[in-house]
């Protein structure tokens, strides 16, 4: 026998049980010790509007993306698991119902002009949504397949949809917030302003909704547990020395995120 492969069994014993698969809740199919079947509404939320989720391949086998969730909680959502939107895609989209999707301005892209929520409220596209009913379209991505969705998707929205962002000051030339410091991000945000899709979608609905307070409360007490659950799993946040040397610093920054990320990811 190989020096290592006698070294390895004298360690290892024979009876050691093998280690055990992660228990999944078949209710939420969240790991176990992060269920939230304790706070998803039963039955969904029904609401008015219809919630359409164009979900990134690459983001839907993330641990932490929030869209299964917000899924369980909303009687009227669906999720595309696709990388643009087009026709034959979405029935419902191929109506062409009033509708608005979400994506902040970006001061480096040529994309559509948005309306805030505060000028959507007063806008006309509610009066005409009374009818037909209001469409929201969100794209759940990393910030860069993000943006690459929205652009392959805006000729296809063009023809019905407005876009609009959130009443939050967006900023490219600010670090966004992470688990750390908020108890609604899950996972470190690229700029200020962003936030998760849950919370976007809730930000919305509280004002094209009738009661769009009680229903923007039911989702953002969804995912503050969440973070709360995720949180209670991580260490503390480690200081980071000003005083170091801009490359050290910098190494230092990264090896933070990476742990901080591999905690997250339990």
């Amino acid at each position: 026998m190989d020096p290592q492969e006698a070294e390895a069994a004298i360690s290892l014993p024979s009876d050691a049980a093998p280690p055990q698969p992660r228990r999944v809740c078949p209710g939420c199919d969240r790991p176990a010790r992060v269920c939230l079947c304790h706070v998803i509404p039963r039955p969904p939320i029904p609401t008015a509007t219809r919630v359409v989720v164009l979900h990134h391949p690459h983001e839907s086998r993330h641990k932490l993306s929030t869209v299964p969730v917000l899924s369980r909680c909303l009687l009227n959502s669906t999720v595309l698991l696709h990388r643009k939107l087009r026709p034959g895609l979405s029935p419902l989209l191929d109506r062409f119902p009033p509708s608005i999707y979400l994506f902040p301005p970006s001061s480096s892209s040529s994309s559509s002009p948005s309306l805030t929520l505060s000028q959507l409220r007063a806008s006309d596209l509610l009066r005409r949504a009374e009818h037909e009913g209001l469409v929201v379209i969100a794209f759940d991505a990393t910030w860069k397949h993000a943006r690459e969705m929205v652009s392959a998707s805006e000729e296809y929205l063009s023809r019905f949809a407005v876009r609009v962002c959130l009443d939050f000051d967006y900023d490219e030339s600010v670090d966004g917030g992470s688990i750390y410091d908020s108890e609604l991000l899950l996972r470190k945000e690229p700029y200020g302003g962003c936030v998760s899709t849950m919370e976007a979608v809730a930000r919305v609905l509280r004002v094209v909704e009738t009661n769009g307070e009680e229903v923007e409360g039911r989702l953002i007490g969804v995912l503050k547990e969440m973070v709360r659950l995720q949180a209670s799993f991580l260490k503390p946040a480690k200081p980071r020395n000003k005083l170091l040397k801009k490359g050290k610093r910098g190494q230092q920054q990264k090896k933070m995120e990476q742990e901080q990320s591999e905690q997250l990811q339990m």
